[in-house]
């Protein structure tokens, strides 16, 4: 048996690189959706974008509006700041979650490199003992072998 060739979207693999490709393209109920192929509920960023568009220059509820664009309140209040503060670049979803080492902040850091300078054989878990009891941290190991790594990467 041959295996079968999947067809490609390209159009839905921009959206997923990109983040924007719509969880549940399903619940948006708007007629506008169905009417032409130029809207796209599967297009996260424009969904979000005539969802406020129809309470902002419509005059339509967000209730109403919420309901047939498949969100909640809170979605659309978010959506609708972000839009008012950035344009359409606020509606683009961001990758949640920290950004960067946070708990490695610049004084752990340093505290790491002062203790390496002292003893240059010390031990992961020591330092990460250090640490714990200086600072109040638990770090992973890992973290911190990642930490030291971009530091030492800076420094070259």
């Amino acid at each position: 048996m041959a295996a079968r060739s999947v067809r490609r979207d390209p159009k839905a693999d921009a959206l997923r690189a990109h983040g924007a490709l719509h969880p549940h393209p399903q619940d948006v109920r708007d007629p506008l959706f169905g009417s032409h192929e130029f809207f796209d509920a599967r297009d996260l960023v424009q969904v979000k974008y005539e969802m406020v568009r129809r309470v902002e220059v419509d005059g339509h509820s967000v209730a109403q509006t919420t309901d047939v664009f498949g969100c909640s309140r809170p979605t659309f209040y978010q959506a609708q700041t972000a839009f008012k503060a950035q344009g359409i670049p606020g509606l683009v979803p961001r990758k949640r979650g920290p950004r960067g080492a946070h708990k490695l902040d610049d004084a752990v850091m340093a505290f790491v490199r002062a203790l390496r300078t002292d003893d240059s054989t010390l031990s992961t878990p020591a330092v990460l003992d250090q640490i714990r009891r200086r600072f109040g941290l638990a770090v992973h190991r890992r973290t911190l072998e990642r930490a030291v790594r971009r530091e030492e990467k800076k420094r070259r």
